[in-house]
């Protein structure tokens, strides 16, 4: 840490301390060049995640409609709680592991998608029906041969 008075860049914690509120831990530092004390915090990086929709507008990443959207696909499917969790982790690791802390929506889909088709089929199908915005039969009747093609193979 650089001193702000003779600006050397090595010192000594002399005392650390968490902030009243517990979203911080307040530090004082004795520079090893000048031996004036100073004062620092450590926060807690708190730039969101965010979801970018499909016609630009940016929202925050929510978990919660992530697992939303995956529990209406899985409603009465044989598909634990546990797996779902651990899928919406995925997405949320898939989030900060990008160096813009952002992801498309079309990206969250489609790779929700690819997890369903292999965690259960139905569920599968009902979540692409949403995501793909079904305008008619033919669109579901073409994605359910697509399934079963892949099934086949």
């Amino acid at each position: 840490m650089k001193c702000p008075f003779c600006n050397h860049m090595e010192d000594k914690v002399v005392d650390s301390r968490e902030s009243k509120e517990g979203d911080a831990i307040r530090r004082r530092r004795e520079c090893l060049g000048c031996e004036r004390r100073f004062t620092t915090y450590e926060r807690i990086d708190e730039v969101p995640y965010m979801a970018v929709k499909k016609d630009g507008r940016r929202e925050k990443f929510d978990r919660q409609k992530v697992l939303g959207g995956l529990l209406k696909a899985c409603e009465k499917r044989p598909v634990s709680m546990g797996k779902l969790s651990e899928l919406v982790n995925q997405v949320e690791s898939k989030v900060g592991d990008s160096p813009d802390r952002e992801i498309s929506t079309t990206e969250i889909g489609e790779f929700l998608m690819e997890n369903l088709k292999n965690l259960d089929k139905i569920a599968y199908v009902r979540f692409a029906s949403v995501y793909r915005d079904f305008q008619d039969e033919e669109a579901f009747f073409n994605e359910l041969k697509t399934l079963m093609r892949h099934k086949l193979t």
